[in-house]
C-alpha cells in the first residue's frame, strides 16, 4: 500500500501541474479570439490575403486551445475498471489533434488562400496604415497576454536544460503547443506586415500572397514538430534519462537489493510514470523479507519520483 504522504505529495503536484498547464491555455485561448476577430475585420476592410490567413491562424489557434483545455480537464479522471491506469494519456491524444488542426485549418488554409491571390491578383483596399495598426494590435496581445506567459512556465520548468533537449525530453504537451503555437503567431504577424510594406511600397500586390503562403508553411512545420513530439508519448515515450536514473538509485539504495536486472518505465501522462523492474536480491531471503523488501523499494521509488504512480516489482535471486 501507498502511503498517505506519498498519495498526497503526487496528488498536490500534480494539482499545481494542472492548474498552471490550464492557465497558460486560458490566457492563450482569451488572447487569440480576440486577436482572430480584428484581424477578420482587417481581412474585411483592407482585403489582405495574409491578414486574412493571420485570422484563420488565430481561429486555429482558438479551436487548439478548447482541445487542450477538454484533454486537461478528461486526463485528470481517475481509474476505473475500463481504464485501470487512468485517462493520462488522453491530453496527448488532444495535443496530436491540435497539431493535425494546426495543419490542415491554420497552414494549408492559408498557403492555398496565398496561392488563389497569387493566381488572381488584384489591388489591396484600405489604407496600410489601419492594417499595420492591427498587426500591432495582435502582437501586443500576443506577445504580452499569450507568449509571456507560456515562456515564462516553460523557463520555469526547464531550469538549466538547453532550448533543444527542454522541448525533446518535454512530457507536458499542453504548454509545449502553446509555446509553439504563440512563437509561430509572433514570427506569423512579422511576416504579415513585412508583406503588406513590400506591397504598399512596390505597388505588386504579391507580395502580399507570398506572405500568406509563407505563413503556411511555418504553419505546417509547427504542426510537424509538434506531432512528431506528441507521437512518441501518445505510443507509449519512457521517462527521462535522470528520471529513470533517479529510479535506479532509489532502488539500490535499499539494503538487500543487489542489481537491477531490468527497468521499465512509461509516461501515463504529465505526472504520471509506469514503473516496471526487476530486482536481484540476496537469494536466502524468505517469502515475507522479499514482500517486505519490495514495499521498501516502492517506498523509495516514490520519494525520490513522486510521478511514479504504478510500481511493479518482480524479484530473482541473485547469482
Amino acid at each position: 500500500m501507498v502511503p498517505a504522504t506519498y498519495r498526497r505529495t503526487l496528488i498536490d503536484s500534480a494539482a499545481v501541474s494542472h492548474s498552471e498547464s490550464r492557465f497558460v491555455v486560458l490566457m492563450a485561448l482569451v488572447a487569440n479570439v480576440g486577436i482572430a476577430a480584428v484581424k477578420f475585420v482587417a481581412a474585411a476592410v483592407g482585403g489582405s490575403a495574409a491578414m486574412l490567413a493571420e485570422g484563420f491562424h488565430s481561429v486555429a489557434d482558438s479551436g487548439n486551445q478548447l482541445f487542450l483545455l477538454r484533454g486537461t480537464r478528461v486526463s485528470r479522471f481517475r481509474p476505473s475498471v475500463r481504464y485501470p491506469f487512468g485517462r493520462g494519456k488522453e491530453i496527448y491524444f488532444w495535443s496530436f489533434l491540435v497539431a493535425v488542426v494546426l495543419f490542415v485549418g491554420g497552414g494549408v488554409v492559408a498557403f492555398m488562400e496565398g496561392l488563389n491571390r497569387l493566381r488572381h491578383p488584384h489591388p489591396q483596399e484600405g489604407g496600410i496604415a489601419f492594417n499595420l495598426v492591427v498587426l500591432g494590435v495582435a502582437a501586443f496581445f500576443e506577445i504580452v497576454v499569450a507568449f509571456r506567459v507560456a515562456l515564462k512556465e516553460f523557463n520555469r520548468r526547464r531550469g538549466s536544460r538547453g532550448l533543444v533537449r527542454s522541448v525533446r525530453e518535454a512530457k507536458d504537451p499542453t504548454l509545449l503547443v502553446v509555446l509553439f503555437e504563440d512563437s509561430v503567431a509572433v514570427l506569423g504577424l512579422t511576416v504579415a506586415a513585412a508583406g503588406l510594406l513590400l506591397a504598399h511600397w512596390t505597388g505588386e500586390s504579391y507580395w502580399d500572397a507570398w506572405a500568406s503562403m509563407t505563413i503556411g508553411v511555418l504553419l505546417a512545420v509547427t504542426a510537424w514538430i509538434l506531432a512528431v513530439e506528441t507521437k512518441g508519448l501518445l505510443v507509449g515515450e519512457s521517462a527521462g534519462r535522470e528520471v529513470r536514473a533517479s529510479i535506479r538509485s532509489a532502488a539500490l539504495a535499499v539494503p538487500g537489493v543487489e542489481t537491477i536486472d531490468r527497468l521499465l518505465t512509461m509516461h501515463l501522462g504529465p505526472d504520471e510514470i509506469l514503473v516496471n523492474m526487476d530486482v536481484v536480491v540476496d537469494p536466502g531471503l524468505s517469502e515475507e523479507e522479499g514482500e517486505a523488501l519490495v514495499r521498501r523499494v516502492e517506498e523509495e521509488i516514490r520519494r525520490l519520483v513522486p510521478e511514479a504512480t504504478r510500481v511493479f516489482i518482480e524479484l530473482g535471486p541473485g547469482g
